[in-house]
């Protein structure tokens, strides 16, 4: 046997000492996950990692607060993602909609520009629509009232938006209650087109109905005091 051979051996054997835990750690992250979920993916699946920062708005119906992450996940799938703008830019000023217009680079409505804007990507006309009717803390000066852009109230407007079933024609919460996610997904994709039924997809909207499930969990979770 060569030097050279005798080194390859070793070599080999140093590998399988590496292939051997690793494919028994691999075998155990997918069997916790079966455990966990009921069902083994890929981890190049959006859902396996996704890590989907809380609302800040504090209490509500976990399934509706599980759909604002759902929504969230799809339309501004970031860390920071309440002073997001559309195409990726942050704003530092959240005292109101920010208002500021970024020009649309592909799609349908590709050549047109966008003022969506923070955890949901409301667009001005939108936010001017709903914030006078959910907002919370309105500011008022005599004739005049602002509405602030911060986080909580982001997560305050649309929790109310969603919740508010004469807008929709149906309960949502019940909705999501008795499983039909995908139902309540397409009821809402033409105010967010990217949940997909819409115009438009992006690479996270068949991924929607298991992420929902996923951040359910966590705020089932959430919502169950200590013992």
């Amino acid at each position: 046997m060569t030097r050279s051979q005798i080194l390859k051996g070793w070599e080999l054997k140093g590998l399988e000492k590496f292939i051997a835990p690793l494919a028994a750690l691999l075998a155990f992250v997918y069997l916790f996950q079966w455990y966990i979920t009921g069902e083994l993916r890929s981890t190049s699946d959006p859902v396996f990692p996704a890590k989907l920062p809380p609302l800040v708005m504090k209490g509500g119906d976990p399934h509706i607060r599980a759909l604002m992450r759902t929504i969230s996940a799809s339309e501004s799938n970031h860390q920071r993602p309440y002073s997001l703008l559309y195409g990726g830019q942050h704003v530092q000023d959240l005292s109101r909609h920010p208002e500021i217009c970024v020009t649309i680079v592909n799609g349908p409505n590709q050549g047109n520009c966008s003022t969506a804007a923070g955890r949901y990507q409301i667009i001005n006309t939108t936010w001017f629509r709903i914030a006078p009717k959910y907002h919370p803390k309105p500011g008022r000066f005599v004739f005049w009232s602002s509405y602030s852009f911060d986080a909580e109230y982001q997560d305050a407007v649309v929790y109310r938006w969603l919740s508010d079933s004469q807008v929709w024609g149906t309960d949502i919460s019940q909705l999501l209650r008795q499983g039909k996610v995908n139902q309540v997904l397409k009821l809402l994709s033409p105010t967010w087109t990217s949940l997909g039924y819409g115009i438009e997809n992006n690479s996270m909207s068949s991924h929607l109905p298991r992420i929902y499930q996923k951040m359910l969990q966590e705020e089932l979770k959430s919502a169950t005091p200590a013992r």
